[in-house]
Parts: C-alpha cells; sequence; structure tokens
C-alpha cells in the first residue's frame, strides 16, 4: 500500500565540500526520522527524474558531482543518505537497518522526490545501494522506470569486510575512518586535506550499527536475480574499467541474466561517479534514454 508523500524541506550542507551552483541540500521527513537529500534541477522541463543510492561508508556527496552532469543532460537528479550514513537519521538498534527496511526507505525517498506529480523514477544504486536499490525494485516494481546497478554485483561473498566489523564491534565508540587510519586520527582538520576532513565527519556521524549491517548484507550470498528479472523492470549494469571491488565477470553474468546492457567507464575503478562524472554522467544519460 503506498502513501502520501513525505516533505521535502531545505537542509544544511554536511561539511565543506563544494557543492556546485543550483545543487541543493533537501530534507526529506520520513518514517524512519529525516534523511538528507542532495538535489539539482535542469535549467528546463526535465526528461525525467533519477535517483541514487550511495554505498558501504557513503552518503549523498559521492554523487555531488554527478547530478549536475545529469542535470545538464535534462534530468531532474536526486540523491540521499540511507538511514545511519552521515547526517541522515539512524535507528539504534541492528535490526533497524534490515534490508527490507532499507528498501522501504528508497520507496519513501522516491515518492517524496516525485512529489504531487507521481509517476515512476529511475534508481540508480553503487555498490552496496546497489543491493539496496535490487531489494526496492523487487518490492516496489510499479514505483520505477528502470533500475542501473553501478559497480554492483549479485551477491556477497562470506568474510567480506570482516575487519573492519570486528574492529567496529572491538571499539563501538571510534569510528571507521579513525579506525582504518590511527597515524591520522587525532589531526587538525587543517592537517588532512578538504576530502580526508570530510570523511572523518561523515564517518563521526554514521551510525555504527548501519555500518555492521552494511557489511553483513555484503556478506550475505543470496543471489536474487532470478527475482529481479521477474519483475520486468528495465535494468542496465555499468562498472569502471578496472573496478576491483565487485568481480567484473560477476556483473556480467549477472547482465546476462537480466538481458541487460552493460557499459564500462574508461580509466575508472569502483567509483566512476566521482572519477570521471562527466563520462559517467554520459553513459547513464545514453542507457536511460534507450
Amino acid at each position: 500500500m503506498l502513501h502520501d508523500a513525505p516533505a521535502v524541506l531545505p537542509g544544511i550542507p554536511l561539511g565543506d565540500l563544494p557543492l556546485e551552483l543550483g545543487t541543493q541540500v533537501r530534507v526529506i521527513r520520513a518514517q524512519v526520522g529525516p534523511l538528507t537529500a542532495l538535489h539539482h534541477a535542469p535549467d528546463g522541463p526535465p526528461t525525467g527524474t533519477v535517483l541514487i543510492v550511495p554505498g558501504f561508508t557513503g552518503s549523498k556527496e559521492d554523487h555531488r558531482l554527478l547530478l549536475p552532469e545529469l542535470a545538464r543532460r535534462g534530468w531532474d537528479a536526486w540523491s540521499f543518505s540511507q538511514r545511519g550514513q552521515g547526517d541522515s537519521s539512524g535507528p539504534d538498534l541492528p535490526t533497524s537497518y534490515g534490508m527490507d527496511l532499507l528498501a522501504g526507505d528508497v520507496e519513501e525517498v522516491a515518492r517524496a522526490v516525485l512529489g504531487a506529480a507521481g509517476g515512476r523514477l529511475h534508481l540508480i544504486g553503487h555498490s552496496f545501494g546497489g543491493l539496496v536499490a535490487r531489494a526496492a525494485a523487487i518490492a516496489y516494481p510499479e514505483r520505477f522506470a528502470s533500475l542501473t546497478l553501478l559497480c554492483s554485483g549479485p551477491h556477497g561473498w562470506a568474510g567480506r569486510n570482516a575487519d573492519d566489523r570486528a574492529a567496529l564491534l572491538a571499539n563501538p565508540h571510534i569510528d571507521l575512518w579513525r579506525l582504518r587510519n590511527p597515524e591520522r586520527a587525532h589531526l587538525d582538520d587543517l592537517d588532512l586535506s578538504p576530502d580526508d576532513a570530510f570523511l572523518r565527519l561523515r564517518a563521526e556521524l554514521t551510525h555504527p550499527d548501519q555500518l555492521v549491517a552494511a557489511i553483513d548484507h555484503l556478506a550475505d550470498p543470496t543471489d536474487r536475480t532470478a527475482e529481479l528479472a521477474a519483475t520486468g523492470l528495465r535494468t542496465a549494469v555499468v562498472h569502471g574499467e578496472n573496478d576491483d571491488a565487485w568481480p567484473q565477470d560477476w556483473q556480467r553474468t549477472m547482465a546476462a541474466r537480466l538481458g541487460a546492457p552493460v557499459r564500462v567507464v574508461p580509466a575508472t575503478g569502483h567509483c566512476p561517479n566521482e572519477e570521471d562524472p562527466a563520462v559517467t554522467a554520459q553513459i547513464l544519460d545514453e542507457l536511460l534514454r534507450a
């Protein structure tokens, strides 16, 4: 049962990373609490609406360079921080990060983004966000016009990110950035690069239960490709030429099972959205218009 769209309100930026002129911070009043988003509208009437779901340790800011590029190509472009990521609301119970709840957030944000206009949007999930976006597409296929899996595979594998999981559980009051960068953990922000200062701030705000749950999802070997294919939803697979976070042959096999096109972003790794946002946007634009 789909309910009325939640309210979308103005927000404030997280940290000091620059946002391109025209990129706006938004807050979505979701059932879990406020979820933060970035929005970049096209200059004229939109070709359609795109919503991007970020990955493990990520947030809406991972796509701050990609959104303007999509908007320049006519798309009403959005990304949001999932529950527990960055400055989005994060429940304290580990059970609050089940895949069905994460998928429900995506559907709720999609309704908010579409607002009174209703209709459907194009969903893009990056890495772990691809698992969440896939679950949303399976649960709510009527909400989406298409699904693009960006550097994301069909399933996880046992032991993935096990060191991070153990470190988080053993140090519940230390954020993951500091655990990964102990030699720089206590430096002043001015002694860090702007990117590292932002990453540390985001890690401080990210809920540890969200990270542990995401690791468990990434280690889950359950393959839901057949369920996704059964929805009949248009799908596409995109990855960086040098993506090594998910086996590329898995991504290609998954695409074949879905009957989906595969596009490769040249000279990029696991984050083409940040490494070459212009080419990534061009590839996404071509796929979504196909």
